[in-house]
């Protein structure tokens, strides 16, 4: 009689891991791809406006003050601000230019004032068809 071996009641488990090789492929044609192309995407470049120095104040200066309760008023050679309203303004100041179209014309306004009504004066003006529109800044900060 043939002597019956009787194994272990072994059974075969199932590996329950995953295998990461195909992923680590992936990524890595990925990383040379990105290594490759990014030399080659242009950057966009953006010219922001510069503060120029003048030499001298000029003497007729027109200036346009935005206040903080964003009421308009005007200033003429530095003298005493006067109300204006913004339906009025390119009137007011065309007005104060006398017929000198290269008379400047800036705009100040106070640091809590919404930048909306800076804007909204400048508009009117340009679309008036006054050449020489400008923001007065503050040096330092």
């Amino acid at each position: 009689m043939p002597a019956v071996v009787a194994r272990g009641s072994r059974r075969r488990r199932a590996i329950a891991e995953m295998n990461m090789v195909p992923f680590i492929d992936v990524m890595l044609v990925l990383l040379i791809i990105f290594m490759v192309t990014a030399p080659l995407i242009t950057t966009g470049v953006v010219d922001l406006p510069t503060v120029g120095k003048a030499a001298q104040r000029p003497e007729h200066v027109i200036e346009v003050v935005v206040g903080t309760d964003e009421k308009l008023r005007l200033r003429v050679d530095g003298g005493e601000p006067q109300p204006t309203a913004i339906g009025q303004l390119a009137a007011r100041v065309k007005q104060a230019q006398a017929g000198n179209a290269q008379t400047p014309v800036v705009i100040s306004a106070d640091r809590q004032v919404r930048y909306e009504h800076v804007v909204r004066a400048m508009d009117v003006l340009q679309r008036a068809g006054i050449l020489r529109v400008g923001l007065s800044v503050k040096q330092g900060t």
